[in-house]
């Protein structure tokens, strides 16, 4: 079968001199940060909301988002750290998932608005489209760790990975699904979504109460990770061990699926019965 794209990551660092590395994965995370502030900056503007507001979020959203990715991924990586809690913090060796990460974010959010007293729902329909770009830009961090691949295959695109990083069962394959591609491009669908409906909303021609528009992102973005998580070798289990969680549950899935739900029944509170989500932050809209 004649090859369409064949990905090699080029390794981990852009650069080193010296002691100092720079790393693509730090440069795409902080790059990420930065083009979603701009995003968010101008939404905000389109929904009178204070753009100074949105950039002193951003480092409190930052910190909540890598605690809370650090602490679900040892939670459910625990009998790797028991009894190592010098190595639960070293975050830079890896281990961070992104359920956790969108979890420590909306609490730091929360607490955010309560302490500025703003209301938690048109604020967060601001951010939900840059976190989807920023999702995009940072799932290519896994292609430059050849990290986070999917089982083999034979495909006319693939990934290649080094025989040093491929899982005992998969020494004699090379060729492997690059999850990493298909979440990003995935991704930038779901950002192109949500910034289609938010440009719709605010010329009027379709209505989008608070909420509407992180229920459609839960939805959206969970959807795509259900089948994508599906394809992976390194799932995070419950009830089992990788690689394959073999007679248990896949968390990604699982997250993943009752976020469909909650956004779905978030949409139909909104949009059926026509009643406003409740706000975590106690402000009123």
């Amino acid at each position: 079968m004649p090859f369409l794209a064949v990905f090699t990551s080029p390794g981990p660092l852009v650069f080193q001199l010296g002691p100092f590395s720079l790393r693509w994965y730090g440069l795409l995370i902080a790059t990420a940060v930065l083009v979603g502030l701009m995003l968010a900056m101008q939404l905000a503007r389109r929904r009178a909301i204070d753009p100074a507001l949105v950039a002193d979020l951003l480092p409190v959203l930052v910190v909540g988002a890598v605690i809370g990715a650090r602490t679900y991924y040892v939670a459910l990586e625990w009998r790797q750290y028991q009894g190592r809690w010098v190595d639960m913090l070293a975050i830079w060796r890896g281990g961070i998932a992104i359920h956790g990460a969108l979890i420590g974010g909306v609490v730091a959010t929360i607490l955010f608005c309560r302490w500025r007293r703003q209301a938690f729902w048109p604020l967060l329909d601001v951010l939900v489209p840059c976190v989807a770009l920023g999702q995009a830009i940072g799932r290519w961090g896994n292609f430059f760790n050849s990290e986070a691949f999917g089982l083999p295959t034979d495909l006319p695109w693939r990934l290649t990975i080094p025989q040093a990083q491929r899982p005992m069962e998969f020494l004699d394959h090379s060729g492997f699904h690059p999850t990493f591609l298909y979440e990003s491009l995935w991704n930038l669908g779901v950002c192109a979504l949500l910034l289609l409906l938010f440009r719709l909303a605010s010329r009027g021609r379709i209505r989008l109460p608070a909420g509407a528009l992180s229920c459609v992102y839960l939805m959206a973005y969970s959807s795509g990770r259900v089948w994508i998580e599906g394809l992976r070798i390194d799932p995070l289990c419950l009830f089992a061990t990788p690689p394959f969680c073999e007679g248990g549950v896949r968390m990604a899935q699982l997250v993943s699926l009752l976020l469909i739900a909650l956004g779905g029944v978030g949409l139909w509170w909104l949009c059926i019965r026509h009643r406003s989500l409740p706000d975590p932050a106690g402000v009123a809209a």
